[in-house]
């Protein structure tokens, strides 16, 4: 087989796997023996010291290599459960090896064999010891003495092996698959490959300052220093950052070529439009329209990502760019991820704009709604609006999913904007900004909304085919909201502050992160941690019966259909609910300007970003606001991400300060973006994605269609397919 082929094989026709490890594998993500290769450790077990039994350290790494000179099996009356001891010698003293409910190894292991033994040195009552170490088999000795006399002889093997005397690569996992079991398949399938073929120019290669990726490949799954590592990693990583860039520029590129409606407002009606507004535009929204409609005047469709802070002021924004869009005699389309704020756009809309003649439209899966100016507002049946839609009688529609269900036409949809975009999934997305007028001709101008800062230097690089425009000034008159972590010792304080503000007729938010406990869970046995978590309806329980009872309590949660929900969140709306329990489905753009405390539940079990989203929902009117962190951890990464919360004074800082903490791997993820995890986890590495920058504008300069690239073509298709930035 060439060596392409052999990469492509599938792991079931690889000698040493078979079909039924194969389907194990297939677990992991793992079907070809590319896919495996490129299946990295997480981490390393560091094995490298080689010592003497009498030289060991108790609570040191170490490997020490042996004979057995003594194995046996022993029952644990108490727990019923198997110890496997091994006496193992080297000239200079011996050791016991013990190990747990392992045992296949009294097969395995049998006396005068050579073995090495890896893993943190015990101390314990029998003397220094490895408890549940890991092991290799060296050779076999009939004679202990002749062993310790030619010891030496089997140290050189050690260099050969795979799992202890070496820094061990432990990988990802799944049942019936070990790190163990991935040494043994992937060290011989790189001695077997002599050579990987590499994509990449050596030209290229060498002005990054990276290695070729055989070397990387042997560096990262099995290295001498972690020196070794670091290069290894940069060097995939490199390879994968530099895909992505050529894959953001290619879109640069062919979105340039397509037309778009150019839609343009005059100076002077936009001041009459302004007017209507209850409030002026800060600086910031104000730099933000002169971006987004100096895009829409062009004829090629724009393509840019709004980052605000929560509550800077995104959305209306967007129905200004929405209504210049409809006054140009072109259509709009608003997709919020949730009933309840699409319903919320709306009638924002409509309480700001209600004069407003050309139609907007309200579509759900509950329903759909549609005004035409003062007094001209009905319920309409989804059929009629997906008519009106057709036919171009109505200009802006708002609504959820339903925008894309079959059968949904525009006549001449001149902007798609997408609300919390990362909360849709790719094709839906590209539903509707990838939606052309019948003969393809035209594509509408996109603008996607995320009150999810991403740092900049992040931004550039994973979104390097949208613009970004930035708010992060808050309307005047907003006061920042006070944080604190209460811990379980002040929490009848907590209590009565909230009383307090229900008293001066303010209104509470208290999230919890489930909805309820699961049928399984009493609190006894194997499911004590989850059974820990607060659920909303024992919450509910709670603060209705014991806590506050004198007020008006109600719970809102997902399970609730969305008719339900949008009743709860009306009432709310009209103050006549005191205290809302929900789960995070109030996470995104509820606006109750009277809600003045987010208290959360179990704080702890909620990503930064998400916390940040609660702590939103407050703060919107006039009154001094608090978000409330309730907590039982005592961990000191708990208390550094918690406090970082507290101290944040925006959204943006706060991200700056979850990717230091996190890093970028686990601040955006794989599954968020389909990155290579080396790759995400090396976005902070500046110079490195420059350098990948750099080169693929130096491929884009002299071949920009990539006609003298066909690989490279290839390769980059693929990688666009597989990588879903959000």
């Amino acid at each position: 087989m060439t060596q392409g082929t052999q990469l492509e094989t599938e792991l079931r026709y690889v000698k040493g796997i078979g079909p039924a490890f194969a389907v194990r594998l297939q677990k992991l993500g793992l079907k070809t023996v590319k896919d495996l290769l490129w299946h990295f450790p997480s981490r390393y077990e560091d094995f490298s010291n080689i010592a003497n039994i009498v030289d060991l350290i108790p609570g040191e790494p170490a490997t020490i290599q042996g004979v057995i000179q003594e194995i046996k099996i022993l029952r644990s009356f108490r727990k019923k459960m198997f110890i496997i001891q091994a006496t193992v010698a080297d000239a200079t003293g011996s050791v016991r090896a013990t190990w747990f409910n392992q045992k296949f190894l009294v097969a395995m292991l049998k006396k005068g064999m050579v073995i090495n033994l890896a893993g943190k040195v015990s101390d314990g009552k029998a003397g220094i010891g490895f408890s549940h170490p890991s092991y290799e088999i060296v050779g076999f000795s009939e004679d202990d003495e002749q062993f310790i006399e030619n010891a030496a002889d089997y140290r050189e093997e050690i260099e050969a092996c795979k799992h202890t005397g070496r820094l061990v690569p432990m990988y990802p996992e799944t049942k019936g698959v070990t790190s163990k079991g991935l040494r043994f398949l992937i060290k011989p399938l790189l001695d077997a490959i002599d050579r990987v073929p590499e994509t990449l120019p050596v030209s290229m290669l060498e002005r990054a300052a990276v290695m070729d990726i055989n070397d990387a490949l042997r560096g990262i799954h099995f290295p001498e220093t972690m020196e070794d590592v670091t290069r290894a990693r940069r060097r995939i990583a490199f390879e994968d950052i530099f895909y992505l860039q050529l894959v953001n520029m290619l879109e640069r590129l062919r979105l340039a070529k397509e037309n778009a409606y150019a839609c343009e407002m005059e100076e002077e009606k936009f001041s009459e439009l302004l007017k209507q507004l209850p409030f002026e535009l800060t600086e910031a929204q104000a730099q933000v329209m002169r971006e987004i409609m100096n895009d829409i005047a062009r004829p090629h469709p724009m393509n840019r990502l709004l980052q605000g802070d929560v509550g800077s002021g995104k959305t209306i924004v967007a129905v200004l760019s929405a209504i210049i869009i409809a006054e140009a005699g072109k259509q709009a389309s608003f997709m919020a991820p949730t009933e309840i704020l699409a319903t919320q756009h709306y009638h924002t809309f409509k309480k700001i704009f209600g004069n407003f003649e050309k139609g907007v439209a309200l579509l759900t899966a509950s329903g759909a709604r549609v005004f035409f100016g003062e007094g001209l507002e009905s319920e309409m049946k989804k059929a009629d609006v997906i008519k009106k839609l057709a036919t171009g009688e109505i200009k802006i529609a708002i609504g959820t999913h339903a925008l894309i269900q079959k059968g949904v036409t525009f006549d001449e949809l001149g902007l798609v904007v997408i609300d919390e975009q990362h909360r849709f999934g790719v094709k839906q997305r590209q539903a509707l900004a990838g939606h052309k007028k019948g003969n393809g001709e035209y594509l509408p101008h996109f603008l996607s909304m995320s009150a999810t800062p991403i740092p900049r230097t992040l931004s550039l690089t994973l979104f390097g085919d949208l613009d970004v425009s930035i708010i992060e000034e808050l309307p005047k008159g907003r006061k920042a909201i006070m944080t604190k972590i209460v811990p379980p010792a002040s929490r009848t304080d907590a209590y009565a502050f909230i009383r307090g503000q229900v008293k001066k007729g303010r209104q509470i938010f208290v999230i919890c992160p489930r909805i309820e406990k699961n049928e399984d869970e009493d609190g006894k046995g194997k499911n004590w941690f989850a059974a820990e978590t607060k659920t909303v309806k024992e919450e509910y329980d709670k603060l209705s019966k014991k806590i506050f009872p004198d007020m008006r309590v109600e719970m809102l949660h997902g399970k609730l259909k969305p008719a339900e929900k949008a009743e709860v969140m009306q009432r709310m709306k009209k103050g006549t609910i005191d205290v809302l329990v929900a789960t995070s489905v109030i996470e995104v753009g509820v606006d109750i300007p009277n809600a003045t405390i987010m208290m959360i539940e179990g704080a702890e079990r909620f990503g930064l970003a998400q916390l940040y989203q609660f702590k939103g929902r407050v703060g919107r009117g006039e009154h001094q606001s608090f978000c409330l962190l309730f907590t039982d951890s005592s961990s000191q990464p708990t208390k550094d991400r918690l406090e970082a919360l507290v101290h944040a004074r925006n959204g943006f800082e706060l991200a700056e300060k979850d990717l230091a903490l996190r890093g970028p791997g686990e601040f955006m993820g794989q599954s968020q973006t389909g990155l290579p995890d080396l790759a995400m986890r090396s976005l902070h590495d500046i110079k490195l994605v420059k350098s990948a920058r750099g080169a693929a504008e130096g491929v884009l300069k002299i071949d920009p269609e990539l006609k003298q690239h066909a690989q490279l073509k290839g390769i980059v298709a693929r990688f666009h397919d597989k990588v879903h930035l959000e």
